[in-house]
């Protein structure tokens, strides 16, 4: 036993020194991470013109410089672009990257599965280009978590946690065999209901169910004014939560330094959440030219999609169908008013759910978009309006998304083409996705 007290007391003093901030043994520094893409067209998120034969310098997790003349970089990994173009990682404002199983297996599966499932697609969508997203309902709080610690790749996550519903709202999803008594009231009926969608009535009920997603880690909030395709009580033209109950959950969520987004598809709820101060209309997909002109004069922002509406999400009634039928054919007007008038705060998104085939062409988006907007206004959305939206919300750190700019987060892509002139390359990523690059760090190069 005495042989080994001098082991012991070795331990000890590395232990001690260590505790005291002292070095126990000279360590040399880690270098920072820089690579510099020299010969790249520049999309840089907000300009029609590109930046021709540019030269962008990446250091750590930053944009540390773009320029037209040589960047001297001795130390940074070099990639010769030959002429491609280089944007900013695509953004999504409205995902579901838990929800890609049929209604009734998300309903009835446990956290565990649903969770790992959600791996493969967080995957799906860094691998398609997708450096952000919004979720806009799912707990993703753990799968947040894994991807940032490096254990998962996928994009950079703003979570919302669940969406908030009033009962019978669009959250709703318990059947008429479990009425919400007062025995059960706060107890989770679903598998879903955990984390993925939360009943609250009346002000208390709202302000503790937003404070509790900020507790978890909700980066902004979600609620349901309206009615759903998804859910069964509530067809498109019903209003949800009071003018009250709306403002208890964006006093609270501003309390917390950021905002709330509400889904609706009508006029009626979009105009209560819009007095009431929420920043973000989700869908939206039957509003008129007064619902979007009051957005542009307040400057809230919609974030509409179209490829959900191009399928039935499996595991669909037939009169949950029907009402997604509704809102694909209202889109085309929507859009139409939209551009009547001049409304421009508009992002890009996919709200695909239960369907992992229709996530693999999320890309799609951009080519079903250009019916009504020019290649840069797609890109524009994708990428510069996201940023703008994810800039609302409690963030990841310094740095801006969405742009090419020196101080910016490193979402790079490098695209064979140009999109500017031909939007649907970005339809085939795994052919026209030379290199994908997030925070600085490469996921994917072609040009090794």
């Amino acid at each position: 036993m005495k042989a080994r007290l001098p082991i012991i007391r070795g331990f000890a003093l590395v232990i001690c020194l260590l505790a005291s901030g002292l070095p126990a043994m000279a360590q040399e520094a880690t270098p920072v991470r820089r690579t510099l893409f020299t010969n790249v067209n520049v999309f840089d998120g907000q300009h029609e013109q590109l930046i021709a034969n540019a030269n962008v310098l990446v250091e750590g997790n930053l944009i540390k410089q773009v320029s037209t003349e040589p960047i001297g970089a001795d130390d940074a990994g070099v990639i010769d672009g030959g002429g491609r173009t280089l944007m900013p990682g695509i953004i999504g404002c409205h995902e579901h990257v838990m929800m890609q199983l049929p209604i009734t297996t998300l309903l009835d599966s446990d956290e565990r599965y649903i969770a790992a499932v959600a791996t493969s697609t967080a995957k799906t969508y860094l691998m398609n280009g997708w450096t952000s997203i919004r979720d806009a309902a799912g707990n993703t709080f753990g799968l947040k978590k894994a991807i940032d610690q490096g254990f998962v790749p996928g994009p950079r996550i703003y979570p919302s946690g669940p969406m908030i519903t009033q009962t019978s709202g669009h959250s709703d999803h318990r059947t008429f065999q479990k009425p919400l008594t007062p025995a059960t009231r706060g107890a989770p009926t679903t598998g879903m209901e955990y984390f993925d969608l939360a009943l609250a009535d009346g002000v208390p009920e709202v302000l503790k169910t937003v404070r509790e997603a900020m507790r978890m880690g909700a980066t902004q909030i979600k609620i349901a004014v309206g009615g759903g395709t998804g859910s069964y009580a509530d067809p498109l033209d019903v209003v949800q939560y009071t003018s009250e109950e709306i403002e208890a959950a964006v006093h609270a969520a501003d309390d917390y330094n950021t905002y709330v987004l509400a889904h609706v598809y009508n006029d009626k709820g979009a105009q209560r959440a819009i007095r009431a101060g929420v920043k973000s209309i989700e869908h939206g997909n039957l509003l008129h030219e007064e619902t979007l002109q009051m957005m542009k004069s307040k400057n809230v922002w919609w974030c509409p999609q179209v490829i959900t509406y191009t399928a039935i999400p499996k595991g669909y009634t037939e009169d949950q169908a029907k009402k997604h039928r509704q809102a694909h054919a209202g889109i085309d007007d929507a859009f139409k008013a939209a551009r009547k008038i001049g409304y421009e705060n508009i992002g890009f998104g996919t709200d695909i759910i239960t369907d992992p085939a229709l996530i693999a062409r999320m890309n799609d988006e951009f080519t079903l978009r250009a019916k009504w907007f020019s290649n840069v206004e797609i890109l524009r959305q994708a990428t510069s309006k996201n940023g703008e939206i994810l800039g609302l919300s409690r963030r990841y750190g310094p740095g801006k998304v969405g742009v090419i700019e020196q101080g910016a987060l490193a979402d790079v892509l490098l695209v064979d083409g140009d999109p500017l002139k031909d939007v649907s390359i970005l339809t085939k990523p795994e052919r026209n996705l030379a290199v994908i690059m997030k925070d600085g760090i490469i996921y994917k190069n072609t040009l090794k």
